[in-house]
């Protein structure tokens, strides 16, 4: 069944369900149509999460969701890699999990492989952004590291890759700078080589993710969103000329994916980018014409301190016009969490059903243009 139909559907069954509820009063009825609204939202809900994981061996909790096709994929980080050889055979148990689950499309196995300290696989690609982008050619570094990637996730059969960072760093030794997990501080020049690194690792089957939209650049090097609640004070023209502008290359060269920070950038919204409709369905999707997966960040992320629990976190992003959470504690009950709350949110209709079922089709058309 098409996702519209299967959202019409939905509609219907609430309908159904409030109309036993005040015509009939059969119990055994309502019971009945309320446990099945529910097993679909569930499903449903789960298919919006990226799930993680506590060391080496994924827990059986995960495998169950994932064998009911209560998951969208899994976020993979260093402490679950010990060697090439034994993540491959973690990826293939959680593929024959999914072949066993009512859902058709492949899960999303996805980690951090962006280049010199921002690996999770050994391996390529070995140089940094910031290598890259200080390299005598930088155009094919960019090239080649993209092309490293996607070789690498791809050998293990991952698809998904969390790379690259588009933040135009705006000094030595802040945010992106530090890590190295920027181009350049030239915003032409982080438009090309990030386009060109999407452009080759998606050449391989591995769909890549920029980040983080609309740009940690102007970050110092205390503003980190995975510790605490940050502030940009960056102008609207600055904001879209020099940090939105890598996006629309990449857009443009195909980029199927698009993280949001978790920044407030008062020019804006007052809330973090994840959370804000102004960012995610004006700024991103209307004004840069952005129409593929949007995902969040880290849904533990200190910045989110004062919005309360994982749940409400979850439905506030989706509300916003994010496709799918990304619930990377490494606990699968933060996954659960969420799910849990995103399905309770549709049933009783804080989500409106036509906007989530848009999201579903996204990210299912992503999942089954992958292997």
């Amino acid at each position: 069944m098409g996702r519209g139909r299967v959202f019409r559907w939905f509609a219907a069954v609430l309908l159904v369900a409030g109309a036993v509820t005040a015509t009939r009063g059969a119990a055994g009825a309502v019971d009945a149509v309320d446990a099945e609204v529910m097993a679909f939202a569930r499903q449903a809900a789960g298919q919006r999460v990226v799930y993680s994981y506590p060391g080496l061996t994924p827990p059986e909790s995960l495998l169950a969701r994932i064998r009911a096709g209560e998951a969208a994929g899994v976020i993979f980080f260093g402490e679950n890699v010990s060697s090439l050889t034994q993540i491959s055979g973690v990826v293939a148990q959680l593929r024959a999990a999914a072949a066993q689950s009512p859902a058709q499309e492949p899960l999303l196995l996805m980690t951090d492989q962006e280049g010199g300290q921002i690996r999770r696989l050994p391996g390529e690609p070995a140089l940094s952004h910031k290598d890259i982008g200080q390299s005598a050619n930088p155009g094919a570094a960019a090239t080649n590291a993209g092309h490293g990637a996607g070789q690498n996730l791809a050998g293990v059969d991952m698809n998904v890759n969390l790379a690259p960072v588009l933040d135009v760093f705006h000094a030595p030794g802040d945010l992106m700078d530090q890590y190295e997990r920027s181009f350049s501080s030239d915003s032409s020049a982080v438009s090309t080589l990030g386009a060109n690194y999407v452009r080759a690792q998606q050449a391989e089957g591995v769909a890549a993710t920029v980040k983080h939209f609309p740009g940690l650049g102007t970050a110092n090097a205390a503003d980190n969103t995975d510790t605490r609640p940050v502030t940009l004070n960056v102008s609207l023209s600055t904001l879209r000329s020099v940090h939105e502008a890598p996006y629309q290359a990449s857009i443009s060269a195909g980029a199927k994916l698009v993280m949001l920070s978790w920044a407030v950038y008062p020019a804006l919204d007052s809330r973090p980018a994840g959370l804000s409709s102004v960012v995610v369905r004006q700024e991103l999707r209307s004004r840069n014409g952005f129409t593929g997966v949007t995902v969040s960040d880290a849904l533990e992320a200190g910045a989110l301190r004062d919005y309360g629990s994982t749940g409400n976190r979850a439905v506030l992003a989706a509300q916003a016009g994010v496709d799918l959470i990304l619930a990377s504690a490494r606990d699968v009950n933060q996954g659960d969490q969420a799910a849990d709350a995103l399905a309770d949110a549709l049933a009783d209709g804080t989500l409106d059903s036509g906007a989530f079922g848009d999201a579903l089709a996204r990210v299912n058309t992503l999942r089954a243009g992958l292997s």
